[in-house]
């Protein structure tokens, strides 16, 4: 089974104390026949013999001895039994952080393909509950399963040396136990894999709406969303409701077929006993271990249910343990300068998600220092386009040139360290202004994170805060404006000095007057940047060394403001026509 094998490699560091536990469960198991022997000897020789008192009087240390043995093996197995668990506990924690961290870090190596694929809500869901339920398998089902094993074989062998015909008469319905429980888990497996997914919908709704508060209210949606929430949960109910009512539907014969047992052994003990086949020391050590072989009949059906559940959670979370990123650094990566000059080519580059193409055979160049922007309509694949740069997604065809080389043959680490970016769709941490700043460099100072919180126009409102650049400001920037969460935006990427600095409309929310404040700190900057800026304003774009027009993924148009002016038909012209509502001044 591959999932035992993927468990048995995460125990790595721990798997010396998961076989002493083992060993330990084992013992503790084979150790509940001796009380039962010593029951019988006693019974046999101090109670239900013809010669009771007089061994009583003779053999009173063989009495001691075997009251002793009763006691002290019990406490023996009560300890050993204690430190199995403790040992079982130990090493199911240890493995659980150890594949919560590396599920983690993996996640984190992913491209932009992985997560347009996997629902947040369903990754959290194989981050936390399905990995819980991996350590619950560790420490209690394969626990549980060797109890069953090892306590139903001992007391076989046990039964079949005392009597081979009354072992065969308890034994007589184990079939019947098999039979129910291989029906019970092929019907229930399915159902568990369904509640799984199931889960994942229900906790990627609850992910998205508390996500999304600030929309749901200003929609007065709120009862829309509860309604929605209900329905992901009612289904999650009624599936969680078929599982257990498989199992329900099972547990009656599984039960009774257990039970029966006691029937056996009273019937067939009882005639043994008058027939003078077993003596009643034999008779009671077998109606003492008789729960040793119809507590694992029980649990037979819990267990398989429980072994359900964890191969659903295993597969789940497999999936993401071994999913690794197409986007990667090739073994023939070109030694690249830390401090790259930013220079960037696109060469004849297409793309496209699915069957959807979105770029299509795009060509240009950028000179190290120049200012591009780029506008187009929505859709028009813009924010797709400088994508491409720092390897978020890899052309379909052509080829991503940054400084001459193509980004393939750059290293990840130093590509994306020497650019910084700035989104439409601001994402701030939980966490002080200062530390989303100083976020791409933690080690930078104090006058550094003032510095460039200036250039992006952003010192004033932060101190003007009660706790200045020490304010914690909520998820995803709650309790900020948008123009203020685009402007720590815009610090935190000049902050890491970037030799590329991509601009997508960062700058939409905020008025004209900072615009333009913002603008003219970033043509001051003191180092040398290559700047991309996704635009729709003219304000924004016109002082740009070049203008690029994407439409339908294609380049319609490409120059300088003045340049784009003069096409009468263009699409610049005619959304400066509209911004403006005047004829064009090509004095500007």
């Amino acid at each position: 089974m591959f999932q035992v094998k993927w468990i048995w490699e995460n125990l790595r560091g721990y798997r010396g104390r998961y076989i002493l536990a083992l060993f330990l469960t084992m013992l503790t198991q084979i150790m509940y026949i001796a009380n039962p022997i010593f029951g019988q000897q006693i019974v046999d020789t101090f109670i239900y013999n013809d010669r009771a008192a007089e061994n009583l009087a003779e053999k009173r240390e063989l009495l001691i001895i075997l009251c002793g043995c009763m006691i002290g093996f019990t406490v023996i197995r009560t300890a050993m039994q204690f430190s199995a668990n403790m040992l079982y506990e130990t090493c199911s924690q240890g493995m659980l952080a150890k594949i919560r961290n590396y599920l983690f870090a993996n996640v984190q190596k992913q491209d932009m393909t992985f997560y347009d694929k996997n629902r947040t809500g369903d990754l959290m869901t194989r981050l936390s509950g399905d990995v819980d339920m991996v350590r619950h398998s560790v420490a209690w089902i394969i626990k549980t399963l060797l109890e069953s094993i090892v306590l139903f074989t001992t007391t076989t062998i046990y039964f079949f040396v005392l009597d081979p015909i009354m072992a065969l008469c308890l034994l007589a319905l184990t079939p019947v136990i098999f039979i129910i429980t291989g029906m019970f888990r092929k019907e229930v497996g399915p159902k568990y894999v369904d509640l799984r997914e199931r889960l994942s919908r229900l906790n990627t709704r609850a992910q998205e709406n508390i996500s999304g508060n600030r929309v749901v209210r200003a929609f007065a949606r709120e009862d829309y969303e509860i309604d929605l929430f209900r329905e992901k949960n009612e289904d999650y109910a009624k599936a969680n409701k078929t599982a257990a009512m498989t199992w329900l539907k099972y547990f009656p014969f599984i039960e009774t077929t257990a039970q029966g047992l006691t029937v056996v052994q009273l019937i067939a003990g009882g005639i043994f006993v008058i027939t003078g086949r077993l003596t009643m020391g034999e008779y009671v050590a077998f109606s003492g271990l008789i729960w040793t072989l119809s507590n694992p009949m029980r649990n037979v059906g819990t267990l398989i249910n429980d072994l359900q559940r964890f191969m659903a959670s295993a597969s789940k979370i497999i999936e993401v343990y071994y999913s690794r990123p197409f986007i990667v650094d090739r073994a023939d990566a070109e030694k690249m300068p830390e401090r790259l000059k930013g220079g960037i080519e696109f060469k004849n580059v297409s793309f496209k998600y699915e069957d959807n193409e979105v770029l299509k055979n795009v060509s240009f160049k950028i000179e190290p220092g120049e200012t591009v922007a780029i506008m187009g309509e929505t859709g028009s694949g813009k924010t797709t386009l400088v994508s491409l740069i720092p390897r978020l997604y890899d052309p379909g065809s052509g080829e991503v040139l940054v400084d001459g080389v193509n980004v393939r043959f750059i290293k990840l680490k130093t590509l994306r360290k020497n650019i910084g970016v700035a989104m439409q769709d601001v994402l701030l941490w939980s966490d002080t202004i200062d530390g989303n700043i100083a976020f791409g460099r933690s080690d930078m100072s104090e006058e550094d994170v003032h510095l460039f919180a200036k250039t992006a126009d952003a010192a004033e409102f932060i101190d003007n805060l009660n706790e200045g650049y020490d304010t914690i400001i909520g998820e995803r920037g709650v309790g900020l404006s948008g123009g203020q969460k685009q402007r720590i935006s815009l610090a935190r990427a000049l902050a890491i000095r970037p030799s590329i600095l991509i601009l997508d409309d960062t700058t939409s929310a905020v008025d004209l007057e900072t615009e333009k404040q913002i603008q003219d700190n970033l043509a001051a900057l003191d180092f040398n940047c290559t700047k991309i800026i996704i635009a729709q304003r003219i304000s924004s774009a016109k002082d740009a060394d070049k203008i690029i027009i994407l439409k339908g993924g294609k380049i319609t148009e490409m120059g300088t403001h003045e340049e784009l002016l003069r096409n009468e038909n263009g699409y610049y012209k005619e959304i400066y026509d509209l911004q403006n509502g005047a004829v064009p001044d090509f004095a500007n």
